[in-house]
């Protein structure tokens, strides 16, 4: 009789810690995720949206991107968020706040030393800039939009860090009077170069043929506007730039990217009246923000 009221009570304890074990599992299964907190909120918000980085010329600044900002604040719903001074060593300060709700934010980068057209050095001044901008704001993709000697800086950062894992990735390029192959004055002259059948450019600076032995590095889903000017005086130029060293970039990246080219005829044409021209800033706008 002690033996059987024994084994009735070890298989009613055995009974009731499994259906408390299967109670306590429910439960567990079925609670609420955490919420995020504030910060990852934000974080997760920035990371969505894709910041649009102006970046200006040779001997330039602020001034040389202003108006093209200033359009896209005003026609196509963007905001500056972020001003990003970048010293002569490389190093990055970021300027402003950037609301975590903003979706078409902008980031105008000012260089200290503006004058220094070594894109070996000037593009790992780009590649701080978008480690702290990852580091600090997480994004995962942005635009650039550059003029003249900016260019440079940009493109050979892409040809170096562009398929890179790990880092955020180019969606969208924007090209203003950009000097791929010679710069008027320095290492090519009017009506001097011309493209072949092929594209491919007669004459080709050693800058721009290193560019193009690492071609290949160029990330391959991000699209790219080339805009350059023709001043129609003869010189077949914007007074800096030759078009065919402008359009050169298009023989650079075949078969490599979605890429339009679009010629600024006449004054506004002009190398400095480029990123001067709403023309241009509607072409910019529709190409970033269209779709």
């Amino acid at each position: 009789m002690k033996k059987k009221r024994l084994l009735i009570i070890s298989i009613f304890c055995i009974a009731l810690i499994v259906i408390v074990g299967i109670g306590l599992r429910k439960q567990a299964t079925s609670q609420p995720a955490i919420p995020q907190t504030k910060y990852d909120l934000q974080k997760t918000r920035r990371a969505e949206t894709t910041p649009t980085i102006y970046l200006h010329g040779y001997g330039a600044g602020a001034h040389s991107t202003a108006s093209m900002i200033a359009y896209a604040e005003k026609h196509n719903g963007a905001h500056k968020v972020l001003t990003a001074r970048i010293s002569a060593a490389g190093k990055v300060n970021l300027q402003g706040y950037w609301r975590p709700q903003t979706k078409r934010p902008l980031i105008q980068v000012i260089l200290t030393d503006n004058k220094n057209s070594d894109y070996f050095v000037t593009r790992e001044w780009f590649h701080n800039l978008i480690l702290s901008l990852q580091h600090k704001y997480h994004i995962k993709h942005y635009n650039t939009v550059a003029h003249s000697m900016g260019n440079l800086m940009t493109l050979s950062y892409q040809l170096k860090y562009g398929q890179k894992q790990g880092l955020p990735q180019l969606k969208k390029q924007v090209n203003l009077g950009a000097p791929f192959n010679g710069i008027i004055g320095i290492d090519d002259q009017p009506n001097h170069n011309y493209l072949l059948h092929n594209g491919r450019p007669k004459y080709m600076t050693q800058s721009y043929r290193a560019l193009l032995k690492v071609r290949h590095n160029f990330p391959s889903k991000a699209a790219v506007l080339n805009i350059y000017g023709n001043k129609e005086d003869g010189t077949n130029s914007d007074d800096d730039v030759s078009c065919v060293s402008a359009q050169s970039l298009r023989y650079l990246l075949r078969g490599k990217v979605n890429y339009r080219e679009i010629e600024i005829k006449g004054a506004k044409g002009q190398h400095s009246q480029l990123h001067e021209n709403p023309k241009v800033d509607r072409y910019i706008g529709q190409f970033l923000w269209s779709n």
